[in-house]
């Protein structure tokens, strides 16, 4: 079977710095997998990398088989969905129009998520937070992408909430076949939907392997791997770039919109 999304030696950085170097990854269809580590060890660095939202500094990445180095508007074209890890919602914008906007199937996307019909039209601004992320996931889902790219989907939200986020990204790996990669804080639920388990430290894998695998070593591999803080490595590097958290917004939302409106199919 031929893998969706492939990175190969990836190295991603900022300014001309690595954060992280010798990225090795393969992404099946219906394959989900968790991308681990403390704070700062660079799986932000490596979303945006993945996602076209940052050049590579050097290495190799493949989508849908085909090299790329295309920016995040031409993936997105191409059926690739990237949740940032902040609120990525138009507050202004009714739930409804916030589902228009990004060009997705509004039926889908209440298929996904029902709790959110009789919030049409509401503002998204006053949704609650776990609302906007099932909004947020709703709309990335109902575009029927190839991979989800997904960035601390559950930050700061309940259980009950995240559970039921989770959930929705393995139905759609399960029923339509989308390889997702998932940035989660929440490591014994993530380890229930996940089928591939990755663990960072300081900008480099240190550990790889099924979820079963990983969660037989759970108690291990936090204490040694998912304890601390790698904060400042990251930061380090990532602090005088014009791509700061800022920046970042916004940037996954408005450049999906772009993609939905613009002609161009380059992957």
């Amino acid at each position: 079977m031929t893998a969706l999304m492939q990175a190969d030696k990836l190295c991603l950085g900022y300014n001309g710095h690595p954060v992280v170097r010798d990225f090795d990854l393969a992404v099946q269809p219906g394959e989900v997998v968790a991308l681990l580590g403390p704070n700062g060890a660079g799986k932000t660095t490596t979303m945006l990398g993945l996602a076209g939202a940052l050049p590579a500094l050097g290495g190799e990445l493949r989508f849908a088989d085909l090299p790329t180095a295309a920016p995040l508007h031409r993936r997105a074209r191409a059926h690739l969905s990237f949740v940032t890890e902040e609120r990525s919602v138009f507050m202004r914008l009714s739930v409804e129009d916030n589902l228009r906007v990004g060009r997705c199937d509004k039926r889908r996307a209440l298929a996904i998520f029902p709790e959110l019909e009789p919030l049409l039209k509401r503002p998204a601004g006053l949704l609650s937070g776990g609302e906007q992320q099932m909004l947020t996931l709703a709309r990335a889902l109902a575009r029927r992408p190839l991979v989800l790219l997904a960035d601390e989907l559950s930050l700061g939200l309940g259980p009950l909430v995240v559970q039921r986020l989770l959930r929705a990204v393995r139905d759609a790996a399960d029923q339509d076949g989308v390889a997702a990669v998932l940035v989660e804080q929440h490591v014994k639920q993530v380890m229930r939907v996940a089928d591939i388990c990755v663990v960072m430290r300081r900008g480099r894998i240190v550990l790889k392997g099924t979820a079963a695998e990983v969660g037989a070593r759970l108690t291990e591999v936090e204490a040694t791997y998912l304890t601390g803080d790698d904060e400042s490595f990251e930061d380090r590097n990532r602090g005088s770039s014009s791509f700061g958290r800022s920046n970042r917004l916004r940037y996954g939302d408005a450049v999906q919109v772009r993609a939905s409106n613009s002609g161009d199919k380059e992957a």
